[in-house]
């Protein structure tokens, strides 16, 4: 198992719970739309990266519950 697989099923997770596109989540939780798509491909990113990213989870979901 590579180090990017757990990252990539919680966001795989988060994307089933929320209905949210691969694209927009990249889009919005780094500027970056293709994110998914490279990580998926053997892809990887940094440890800040990744932080950024279950942040930007933590967040949204956070959010959605207080709505």
């Amino acid at each position: 198992m590579d180090a990017t697989a757990p990252l990539i099923e919680e966001i795989d997770a988060f994307l089933g719970r929320t209905g949210m596109a691969d694209t927009t989540f990249g889009q919005k939780a780094v500027r970056d739309w293709r994110l998914l798509e490279r990580l998926r491909r053997g892809g990887s990113v940094t440890l800040k990266t990744a932080h950024k990213l279950r942040e930007f989870m933590r967040e949204y979901e956070g959010a959605r519950k207080v709505a």
